[in-house]
C-alpha cells in the first residue's frame, strides 16, 4: 500500500506567493491608469464654446446627416481575409508536425478535412458573387 502524502503548509505559501506578485502588479496597473485619467480630468481646461461643441470634419462645416452608408461587401472582404489568415496560421504548425515521425497519416487526413471546410466556404462565396469586383 502507498503511504498517504502530506501537504506541507510551506508548499501552499510558495504557490500563493507567486500569484500574489501577479495580483499586486494588476492592482498597480489599474491604479496607474486610474491616477492618469483622474489627473487628466483635473488638470485639463474646461472652456466649452459653440465651436468646440460642433462635429469636426476636416475643417469643413458638417452638412447633412451624420450617418454614412457603407456597402456590406467591404465587410465580406474583411471576413474572407480573416478566413485565409486563420488558414495560414493553422497550416504552418501542421507542416512542422507533419514532418515529425509518427504523425503522417492522421495529420494529413485532419488537414484535408480542414482545407475541405475552407474550400466549401470559398465555393459558397464564389457562388454568391462575393469575389467579383464590381
Amino acid at each position: 500500500m502507498r503511504e498517504p502524502t502530506t501537504v506541507v503548509a510551506s508548499d501552499y505559501s510558495d504557490y500563493f506567493q507567486s500569484y500574489s506578485v501577479v495580483g499586486l502588479l494588476a492592482v498597480v496597473g489599474v491604479l496607474f491608469v486610474a491616477v492618469a485619467f483622474g489627473a487628466g480630468r483635473l488638470l485639463r481646461p474646461v472652456v466649452p464654446t459653440p465651436e468646440k461643441l460642433l462635429t469636426y470634419e476636416c475643417g469643413v462645416d458638417p452638412v447633412g446627416e451624420g450617418w454614412a452608408h457603407t456597402q456590406v461587401r467591404y465587410y465580406v472582404y474583411a471576413f474572407l481575409y480573416v478566413i485565409f489568415a486563420v488558414d495560414s496560421i493553422f497550416l504552418f504548425p501542421w507542416a512542422t508536425i507533419f514532418a515529425a515521425p509518427g504523425y503522417g497519416a492522421t495529420t494529413l487526413v485532419e488537414m484535408f478535412i480542414f482545407l475541405g471546410f475552407l474550400a466549401v466556404g470559398l465555393l459558397y462565396a464564389y457562388k454568391k458573387g462575393v469575389l467579383t469586383w464590381t
